[in-house]
């Protein structure tokens, strides 16, 4: 599976590539999928172009993307402190959703998390587990009793450097051992973006890319769009699970 993660925290001040209301949201959504993205997480935004959880902002940018999407692709939220630092607040949002995600992301080193992640799973809502290098995430979520209702687990390798981002890549898998047995999605951000897709490919992990983790096409390039990356992205992440098959076959 290559996810699109289509905006993310990113602004205006990231360029007009970057979608930030329902319709621009939509049409970049769109054409990521119609690209090879067989999952979505975006970040609904304010008219100002803020990270929100508003329940009339979620309704609109989930409606004007399912209006565009076949429904077989399912469509995801962040629930990020940095959208609403209250813990309790947070809940409340949640449990003041009007139209449901199909999942939502919930980062188990924010304060609140367990709180988040069973309103959430009370309400329907299928729960990605956001485990980020460089905290106490994996260990909280392996002593977690929810851990094992997640939908799945999203590795995020917070390590930058393109040399060194495949180490902490599989020093936070090895953190998370079976990860309660769910599937783990595996990606990295900036410029660790692409050398971490490719090692998810070669371990067979799904994987994410889009305008959240990273601006840049492989080449260095500046991406057009989402669908720019989700384009490269589906062919370097199939390019590393052949090339790991055939290695494991011997030829």
């Amino acid at each position: 599976m290559v996810q699109l993660c289509a905006n993310g925290a990113r602004g205006a001040a990231d360029g007009a590539v970057v979608p930030l209301s329902p319709e621009a949201l939509a049409d970049s959504v769109a054409a990521a999928v119609a690209a090879g993205a067989t999952d979505v997480h975006v970040h609904p935004k304010t008219p100002c172009g803020q990270d929100t959880l508003s329940p009339r902002v979620l309704a609109a940018t989930l409606e004007a993307i399912r209006a565009r999407v076949p429904a077989s692709v399912p469509v995801g939220v962040t629930t990020g402190a940095w959208a609403e630092p209250d813990p309790a607040a947070r809940v409340a949002r949640v449990r003041s959703w009007s139209v449901l995600p199909d999942h939502a992301s919930v980062n188990w080193h924010e304060p609140g998390a367990e709180e988040i992640a069973a309103a959430l799973l009370e309400r329907g809502v299928g729960v990605e587990a956001g485990i980020w290098s460089g905290t106490d995430g994996a260990d909280l979520f392996l002593r977690s009793p929810l851990g094992p209702r997640v939908l799945r687990v999203l590795a995020e390798v917070t390590d930058t450097g393109p040399a060194t981002a495949p180490d902490s890549a599989r020093t936070l898998l090895t953190a998370l051992g079976t990860a309660h047995g769910r599937p783990v999605l595996l990606h990295g951000e900036d410029a660790g973006a692409w050398p971490v897709l490719r090692l998810a490919g070669r371990l067979c992990l799904a994987t994410r890319i889009g305008l959240e983790d990273t601006l840049l096409l492989p080449d260095d390039r500046h991406a057009a769009s989402n669908a720019d990356l989700v384009g490269a992205g589906v062919q370097e992440w199939t390019s590393a699970r052949r090339e790991a098959g055939r290695d494991r076959m011997g030829g």
